[in-house]
């Protein structure tokens, strides 16, 4: 096991130690999540000693339930309370090499992918466990034995249906679940279709995590970008600065990625994320084959979109101009928190408005107004929420 520094020994040390600095301000609410958080540090890392102590521990393990079970821990409240910093924390300083950090729609959409793949060696006669559930279960359970889940929700009927089944089998098989959320466990998948379906997973849920509130007087995220400029025109050296400083205070200095968002059958790419942003250029978006769906999904699992270099638009580029619209809705509706740098004010970047297209983009120009004021900025929610 890698050793952890004695100055960053739990989360409650680090949380003090952004204190000290001045980079947060000291919140007993903050530190009460943080103190759950390293309880269940200490339970892991008895575990991994227990299980270190024996060769053949790791083989045991999987085929019997554990006899000193890990309560996990699900914490709710406001978006910007905090909840995905503490979350960072913890997953960072997790002691065993077994653990994973996702987005849950990304976690779910692998477990189907799992499920399909068992029922097609069943259909080939590769395999006679007809029920797929144990058997994805437990390769998810051999590859991860934490798992961390941010801003935790449910709206796919599909996902309803299966989660009680699925955590059934993983808790039985001594996973832990540590999740943050919007929202309450009684208000997941609220009006969900067939949802008396649902409800055992939440009295299952309750059973084997700890329930918290984070209501932080301060919403942090919003305390950092409050002064950040969200909409930089027109495009030059400057505005490209201007991004450059907003995309390094909003992804706080995580590591970028490459994603890949599945469709079906094919993938979104996003060429940057970290810290529920994603960054694009208004080519990246507008001049490829996307649509309305491919805008959702984007909408749905970043919190915080860049969109860089949006141009002028005119009667030569109709299908790109349509699709910039159809982007903003979707940002909009979701509460996306917006950062873009374009050749023009909102309002100029049609230059010629004609019918329903020039309409439309009416109601763009007024929605980009929007999404740089305060009041939009203060109330964005995560689209998870």
């Amino acid at each position: 096991m890698e050793q952890i520094p004695d100055y960053a020994h739990s989360v409650g040390e680090r949380l003090n130690l952004l204190v000290e600095a001045g980079k947060l301000q000291a919140d007993n609410a903050q530190m009460a999540v943080a103190d759950a958080l390293d309880a269940i540090l200490s339970d892991l890392r008895t575990v991994h000693v227990s299980n270190k102590s024996s060769a053949l521990g790791w083989l045991f393990a999987k085929k019997r339930k554990p006899a000193n079970k890990i309560n996990g821990l699900y914490v709710y409240g406001q978006v910007g309370r905090g909840k995905t910093m503490l979350m960072d924390m913890f997953f960072e300083l997790a002691p065993i090499q077994k653990k994973r950090r996702a987005h849950f729609h990304e976690f779910m959409a692998d477990v189907h992918e799992r499920i399909f793949k068992h029922r097609q060696k069943l259909k080939n006669g590769e395999t006679k466990q007809a029920d797929p559930v144990p058997p994805v279960a437990q390769a998810l359970r051999d590859e991860a034995m934490l798992l961390c889940f941010d801003e935790f929700t449910v709206t796919d009927i599909a996902d309803a249906m299966i989660l009680s089944r699925l955590f059934t089998e993983l808790f039985s098989l001594g996973c832990v679940l540590v999740a943050t959320s919007n929202v309450e466990p009684d208000n997941l998948y609220p009006d969900g279709l067939n949802r008396g379906l649902f409800v055992p997973f939440i009295g299952l849920l309750k059973e084997n995590v700890r329930v918290m509130s984070l209501d932080a007087r301060t919403d942090y995220r919003l305390e950092k970008t409050r002064r950040l400029p969200v909409f930089c025109q027109p495009l030059n050296a400057q505005a490209d600065a201007a991004i450059e400083e907003a995309w390094s205070v909003v992804t706080e200095g995580k590591p970028v990625m490459v994603e890949e968002i599945p469709m079906k059958g094919r993938s979104i790419r996003v060429p940057a994320a970290a810290a529920g942003a994603a960054r694009f250029t208004f080519s990246d978006l507008c001049e490829k084959p996307l649509g309305a769906s491919d805008f959702l999904a984007i909408a749905e699992r970043y919190d915080t979109v860049f969109v860089e270099h949006i141009p002028f638009m005119g009667p030569q580029n109709r299908n790109e101009t349509k699709r910039f619209i159809i982007l903003i809705d979707a940002l909009y509706d979701h509460g996306v928190r917006l950062f873009a740098s374009a050749a023009a004010e909102p309002e100029k970047l049609l230059t010629e408005k004609r019918g329903t297209e020039g309409f439309e983009f009416d109601r763009t120009a007024s929605r980009l107004f929007e999404m740089q004021s305060e009041d939009y900025i203060a109330q964005y929610v995560r689209k998870a929420g």
